[in-house]
């Protein structure tokens, strides 16, 4: 039985309803007329139900198609403006005791060459981050007992926190591990992480247990019930994710969409981002092998229905996608990105991009760091190195509070420009310097309070003669 608001992930994410949402989907999805009022109801911008989500993605009607686009690019620029902000994943460790069939990570991948980094190495790590301009990062894992504990993921927190290299630090790390323990993400918590970020891969039971057929993975419920328990552990913001291309895309964006309402009942808090992964190749994963693979047009619309059910989401792309593909669904509701990201552990130790056999899937994306912040603002978006909401304690339901009613740009538009600026004056090429001057000059224009635009004004100023980290 569907109940969004039992603790039960067979509950929450019911199958049977899953399989209704898509049958109603398809029944219904040459009815223009409903269509028309649902896309009248996501006009107000409060989202939609996975039902109503699910009817929008199935109707192939291509002046249907074109309105949702337009309406997921108005919805975006509502709750985030302009704004595009970056992170980095940091890979440490790939030791894996799980038999994910999709993962080159897997315990029985002999080609994977197998690295942990130990913390003056991951110092090291950082501080090649740090120089390339990184404020946020994402750190990655392994699930193992042995090398991957967690006193081993709170002591690499610990130290990348304490790294301060010339004008750099990072200010924000998000945590993807294995899911865990009410009193494991307690402990994150108290480290002071930014978001728990845990993709689901597929919420089909039967397909999860076959792709999973080893390790604590292998537990659907387990897994599936992580963001209950991180919540219940204190942490305010979750990060949801499916891997398209493992199984049925309309049946994996319902089950998303139902995870999200499920954590707005039961906490009143729905997921800080939602991650669109594609699966893409890697030592001994050919995605040829797996039949459910989505074509971009498809992958389009599905960031574009995200975006309308889930208005006030964070939603990431990652460098999985080309730069044209990342171009595109900027504008249908994408808010993050990575740049100058590196998939190997230990993979920031050299300049130019190289796989040193720990690679966890193929970058498709390759350009540096001032590379995209340049080609961002070529596209006249905002890079922003921006974490001041998780450092004045603007997380959870208080970061979702003024996500809904449109506030959070009345700080988050000047945060963004002053964290740009320390990367102009930190970081950037002489190119993209200059690109980004006369972007800061434009978009001063657009804050709607004299008094912040004064401040703003003055921070810039402050910044030029090396001052750093103001924020609203």
């Amino acid at each position: 039985m569907y109940n969004p608001s039992s603790s039960k992930a067979e509950e929450f994410i019911s199958h049977q309803e899953i399989l209704d949402t898509i049958q109603f989907a398809n029944q219904y999805k040459n009815n223009i007329s409903l269509i028309r009022e649902i896309l009248s109801k996501a006009s107000l911008e409060k989202g939609l139900s996975h039902r109503d989500a699910a009817l929008l993605m199935a109707c192939e009607d291509p002046s249907i198609t074109k309105e949702i686009y337009a309406l997921a690019g108005k919805i975006k620029d509502h709750y985030y403006g302009s704004r595009i902000v970056l992170f980095a994943p940091l890979y440490l460790s790939n030791y894996c005791i799980n038999g994910c069939t999709y993962c080159p990570y897997h315990r029985g991948n002999s080609g994977v060459v197998r690295r942990k980094l130990s913390q003056d190495e991951i110092r090291e790590q950082v501080i090649a981050l740090q120089d390339m301009g990184h404020k946020r990062l994402a750190i990655e894992a392994g699930e193992h007992p042995i090398h991957n504990p967690i006193e081993y993921i709170l002591e690499s927190i610990e130290t990348i926190y304490s790294i301060k290299h010339k004008n750099g630090s990072i200010r924000r790390v998000n945590v993807n591990i294995a899911a865990t323990t009410v009193e494991n993400y307690r402990r994150l918590a108290e480290a002071g992480i930014g978001t728990y970020v845990l993709f689901q891969e597929t919420y089909h039971r039967e397909s999860y247990e076959r792709l999973h057929p080893t390790g604590p993975k292998s537990n659907y419920a387990y897994h599936t019930e992580a963001m209950d328990r991180a919540m219940e552990g204190g942490i305010d913001d979750v990060g949801l994710g499916v891997l398209f291309g493992l199984g049925n895309y309309l049946y994996e964006l319902t089950g998303i969409l139902m995870h999200a309402e499920h954590l707005e009942t039961r906490f009143g808090v729905g997921p800080h981002t939602i991650s669109v992964p594609r699966i893409r190749r890697a030592e001994g994963v050919d995605p040829s092998q797996f039949t459910e693979g989505i074509d971009d047009e498809t992958f389009a619309k599905i960031c574009a229905v995200i975006r309308i059910a889930v208005p006030y989401t964070g939603m990431i792309i990652s460098t999985r996608e080309s730069a044209a593909v990342r171009e595109r669904v900027l504008s249908l509701g994408i808010s993050q990105i990575s740049g100058g990201s590196r998939t190997t552990v230990g993979g920031y130790e050299t300049e130019e991009y190289e796989d040193n056999g720990t690679e966890q899937f193929d970058i498709s994306d390759r350009r540096t760091l001032d590379e995209i912040v340049k080609w961002l603002m070529e596209l006249s978006y905002i890079p922003s190195f921006c974490t001041a909401c998780y450092r004045e304690g603007r997380t959870g339901d208080r970061f979702m509070a003024l996500c809904k009613n449109g506030q959070i740009q009345n700080c988050c538009h000047p945060n963004a420009l002053m964290t740009l600026k320390e990367y102009l004056m930190d970081y950037a090429s002489p190119e993209t310097r200059a690109v980004g001057e006369k972007l800061i000059k434009e978009q001063l224009r657009h804050i709607p309070a004299e008094k912040v635009k004064m401040i703003t004004e003055e921070r810039l100023t402050a910044i030029e003669g090396g001052s750093r980290d103001f924020r609203f």
